[in-house]
């Protein structure tokens, strides 16, 4: 029933109080009440409220304008000038004047082109018989960051030479390489006063963070595609299954090499800005211009781009300084050997562990499934091997595991790999 339609009256009813609702005379069918009734007086309705002026609390300026600074990017002027609309101090905005996308952060601001301006000077193309990718300048008398397969593809079959974004040309050779890391050393001899990159901090990206690559995909030097940080700490896996993970510069023979010589990298970052075959060991860089990573690998089932990914630069300048300095890394070791878990919980199963290693020291038992190691959750074997790698000998570091179906830490202090 209605609340508002009038409700069926009994006979007790109908001889004490009449049709109220209607009058005295109840109305004819489909009739209205007679003329009278008394009709309640109505106020007048109240004057309108003034326009509330809508307003954003801190997080939801922040959470727009980030939203907005992405349309920008990649709806030039239309999304650009939305974003202005929604608040003074846009991270992304344009116009007549400045057709490029800003670039916001703490300390500076500068355009795409700016951002591209300045660092397509640091990074260099690198050339070989057998195989071309890129490199960034770290000092001014030629040392140059790149790629382990770069420099192995490179240099092979005859003499490596980096073409730099001026269009001179010199020759390099290698300082180190560390093929764990997938990084190497080279220098450019005869050459002096190069603009080296500034290095950024890694540590401090954020998933949706702007970012340029800038490298000679497929050959064409100085090209520079801009995206965003996808995702952070990924584990790579290079050279077992090439048709999901391609180093980017690698042709037949040097994918066949990495069949035999595979290797596991922790942390990487993950990029949706376009890296294609040539890219490896060119630069990431933040929206100040500064170095946050080494391009390194596409996740793509054919050759010419996919997902892409970088090595960290925190990662880079701590293996290109121990290059430079000895022609060889040293590696944190655990000492276990680990597979990935199968049952409802995930993480690594500890298939072996070996005598007097720092894992069996601490306590860890062929069995255990470790499931976390510092802050980071393991989801398989890989994870292990990736953290592992990017921790220094000597380090202590705490592992979560499960035993028995009891869950338990141990803190491990790390040795050098022999």
């Amino acid at each position: 029933m209605n609340a508002n339609e009038p409700r069926e009256q009994g006979p007790e009813e109908q001889g004490a109080g009449g049709w109220s609702q209607f009058g005295a005379t109840p109305p004819a069918a489909g009739g209205f009440p007679q003329r009278d009734t008394q009709p309640t007086e109505q106020l007048p309705p109240p004057p309108p409220a003034p326009p509330r002026k809508q307003r954003f609390t801190a997080g939801q300026k922040t959470i727009a304008g980030l939203a907005l600074a992405a349309m920008a990017i990649g709806g030039g002027v239309v999304g650009a000038a939305v974003a202005t609309s929604f608040q003074p101090e846009p991270v992304a905005s344009s116009s007549v004047n400045t057709p490029s996308p800003v670039f916001k952060t703490a300390s500076d601001q500068l355009t795409v082109a700016e951002v591209a301006a300045k660092v397509q000077p640091t990074v260099v193309m690198v050339q070989g018989q057998t195989g071309e990718g890129s490199g960034v300048v770290l000092s001014e008398d030629g040392l140059i960051l790149t790629n382990n397969h770069v420099a192995v593809g490179a240099g092979q079959g005859g003499q490596m030479t980096v073409k730099f974004s001026d269009g001179k040309t010199a020759k390099a050779s290698v300082v180190g390489t560390d093929p764990a890391t997938d990084m190497a050393v080279i220098k450019a001899e005869g050459v002096s006063g190069l603009t080296k990159a500034t290095l950024g901090d890694s540590d401090q990206l954020k998933v949706g963070d702007p970012v340029l690559a800038i490298g000679s995909p497929l050959g064409l030097d100085g090209s520079v595609t801009a995206g965003i940080v996808s995702a952070l700490d990924r584990t790579l896996n290079l050279g077992n299954d090439q048709q999901q993970q391609i180093p980017p510069g690698w042709g037949q023979e040097q994918q066949q090499q990495s069949q035999s010589a595979p290797t596991t990298i922790g942390g990487a970052i993950q990029t949706d800005a376009s890296i294609n075959p040539g890219n490896s060991g060119g630069a990431l860089v933040n929206a100040a211009g500064q170095l946050v990573g080494i391009n390194t690998a596409i996740a793509s089932e054919a050759q010419g781009g996919g997902v892409g990914f970088a090595i960290p630069v925190n990662t880079a300048k701590q293996v290109s300084e121990q290059l430079i300095s000895s022609g060889k890394v040293s590696h944190a070791f655990l000492g276990v050997s680990v597979t990935d878990a199968t049952g409802d919980v995930p993480g690594a199963l500890v298939r072996q562990v070996t005598a007097k290693s720092p894992a069996e020291k601490a306590g860890l038992k062929q069995g255990d499934l470790i499931t976390k190691i510092g802050d980071k959750a393991v989801d398989g074997g890989d994870t292990v091997v990736g953290q592992v790698r990017g921790f220094k000998p000597g380090q202590e570091v705490k592992i979560t595991y499960m035993r028995d179906g009891e869950t338990a830490e141990v803190t491990v202090t790390l040795d050098e790999n022999q």
